[in-house]
């Protein structure tokens, strides 16, 4: 087989203007998802070591739930099963009100999954700083959340940066999934373009 690769079709309009607007897309959906998933990860991760079983168990549930769950699965089941389990009123708003509600429905689930991913690489990091550091903030004087604010969290992000950064690719990487709601992203953009040439 001989190809002949035409990648001057690429920077001709209008393909050029619609791979702009699907990698718009795809960095504001893995932004979006990144701002939401990071936070919660990281609760998830400081209740996922706590010595409190009515923060470690609903902890585990989550992780459980949302990171054995395969993403494409969960994107359905927020795109049509979220809005007809809420209320009638709230379920109208979320499929027919909000602005761009497959955007919302794709940030949402990238952001779920990708922080029950989050929490056990907190978890990991939290557990790998050294026993001494605890034992040290707590001779200086500290409580256990100000331990845990000014002497591990410091540290464990230290320990889990390397992972996270690979973890930030893979929102980027799974953003593509939202072409199946409906997110006109780089990967639908570009299926597209493959349809018009």
């Amino acid at each position: 087989m001989n190809y002949h690769w035409n990648w001057g079709l690429l920077f001709a309009q209008p393909y050029a203007g619609w791979l702009l607007s699907g990698l718009g897309w795809t960095a504001a959906l893995s932004i979006a998802a990144w701002a939401i998933a990071l936070p919660v990860g990281l609760c998830v991760g400081i209740a996922r070591v706590s010595a409190s079983p009515s923060l470690l168990w609903p902890a585990r549930f989550y992780v459980s739930v949302f990171r054995n769950i395969p993403l494409l699965l969960q994107m359905f089941v927020w795109f049509f099963m979220v809005p007809e389990l809420l209320p009638q009123r709230m379920g109208l708003w979320f499929k027919r009100d909000l602005p761009d509600p497959e955007f919302w429905t794709a940030v949402l689930a990238l952001a779920f999954y990708t922080s029950g991913r989050l929490g056990e690489l907190f978890r990991a990091g939290l557990q790998a700083v050294p026993r001494g550091q605890r034992m040290a903030a707590a001779a200086a004087g500290m409580s256990e959340a100000q331990a845990l604010r000014h002497v591990i969290i410091p540290q464990a992000l230290r320990i889990v940066l390397p992972p996270l950064t690979s973890e930030f690719l893979s929102i980027v990487k799974n953003s593509s999934l939202a072409l199946t709601i409906g997110v006109l992203e780089l990967t639908a953009q570009s299926r597209q373009i493959e349809n018009f040439t």
